[in-house]
């Protein structure tokens, strides 16, 4: 049991507790998860108001619930594997997923001083964490493990594939639209000789990505995408365009446009959905990802209307599971010296990451969230695109 707890047993609980667990027991069944049940994926309850927190405050109580010890499992991937592919989740809507749905609907909240504060809420958390997390190379995004044994090859084998898909050759001169730690632009001048700009909103990967890449012919600001007004031979994003917000799809595409040269090539990699818009998740945009959205196709092909040509469009979803795994594992082997160094890294903190880094790759194993990249073109490339995988 958890210290954060406060254990309630199941024979003192009162009667509306107990049709709360019933109901809960219920639906979890259609799902094959049991409540203190033996197998990985069971949910294991330390405190019975968890499911009165669950059933009035949606997926944001059932996080936060964990977040305090209130409910375990021995494998939280398997348990929202199971949770998610049984679509239970549209069983705990409450008000607070209708709050996020009409914030992200009705308003504008990645404009202006709003698009910097994702780069405080999450990105400035710390390097440390970051640096333990994410392998060899601090690239924050999905790996491409077609031919990869282990997180730094697929996340290499990343950063080639959309060099090469952006057909880069020595001299030219990219700009990397949220360009993190700055790794992709230092593996894009390093391997094939080019030179560029990268634009993030946080101060943290500014500063490391400036450090990174100091011998090398690249510019690092702390700037706004919208702000940029130069030309590049290559446009590209990795990993940024779900803090854009779909009320700035067309405007994100547009900056693309204006700033790519008109025989040049633009790649944006995203997680997307298969669905109808997303509605953003009450705990995700709480604790993890505030003012984001993942993008729905019919949001984005409106939004490139008459501005490119959509050379290629590539799923390979089913990566970041792995991708998100090897994080977790990173995570997990690296938290007694991450918790020793830093007083920000508690119980809590643990909790909460791990519920974020699980919940997230159950989303890609049921095939709810996909990862695409979209190769474009302005006016259509002569002949045809050959498209590399």
């Amino acid at each position: 049991m958890n210290d954060l707890a406060t254990p309630t047993e199941p024979a003192h609980l009162s009667r509306h507790d107990q049709a709360l667990r019933e109901k809960a027991a219920s639906l979890l069944s259609h799902a094959d998860v049991r409540i203190d049940g033996d197998r990985p994926w069971d949910l294991r309850v330390h405190d019975q108001r968890v499911f009165a927190r669950a059933f009035a405050h949606g997926s944001l109580g059932l996080g936060e619930a964990y977040m305090d010890g209130w409910w375990d499992t021995p494998s939280l991937d398997q348990f929202f594997f199971h949770v998610l592919g049984a679509h239970l989740d549209e069983h705990l809507r409450d008000f607070a997923a209708l709050r996020a749905h009409l914030r992200a609907r009705f308003l504008n909240m990645q404009r202006g001083r709003k698009a910097f504060k994702i780069g405080k809420a999450h990105y400035d958390i710390g390097n440390d964490l970051f640096a333990k997390m994410l392998g060899k190379r601090l690239v924050y995004s999905c790996g491409y493990w077609k031919d990869a044994g282990n997180l730094d090859d697929a996340e290499e084998a990343k950063l080639d594939l959309v060099c090469r898909k952006l057909q880069l050759k020595p001299g030219m001169r990219v700009l990397d639209i949220g360009c993190g730690w700055g790794e992709a632009l230092k593996y894009a001048a390093e391997k094939y000789g080019v030179a560029g700009v990268g634009v993030t909103v946080s101060q943290q990967q500014a500063g490391f990505a400036r450090d990174l890449c100091k011998d090398l012919p690249i510019e690092i600001r702390l700037q706004d995408y919208r702000d940029v007004t130069e030309k590049f031979d290559a446009v590209y994003s990795i990993g940024m365009f779900e803090h854009v917000g779909w009320k700035n799809y067309r405007t994100y595409f547009e900056v693309c446009r204006r700033t790519l040269k008109d025989g040049g090539l633009s790649v944006l990699h995203c997680i997307g959905v298969n669905s109808t818009p997303s509605r953003p998740d009450p705990w995700i945009e709480k604790y993890i990802f505030p003012n984001s959205m993942v993008p729905a196709a019919a949001q984005v092909t409106p939004a490139l209307e008459n501005l490119f040509v959509v050379e290629d469009w590539h799923n390979f979803g089913t990566d970041y599971d792995r991708t998100l795994m090897a994080w977790l594992a990173n995570f997990d082997a690296a938290w007694p010296e991450l918790s020793a160094n830093n007083p920000r890294y508690d119980e809590r903190f643990r909790r909460m990451w791990r519920y974020y880094l699980s919940s997230s790759a159950a989303t890609f194993r049921t095939r709810r969230d996909q990862l695409w990249q979209l190769t474009l073109s302005p006016h259509g490339v002569p002949g045809g695109y050959r498209v590399p995988r």
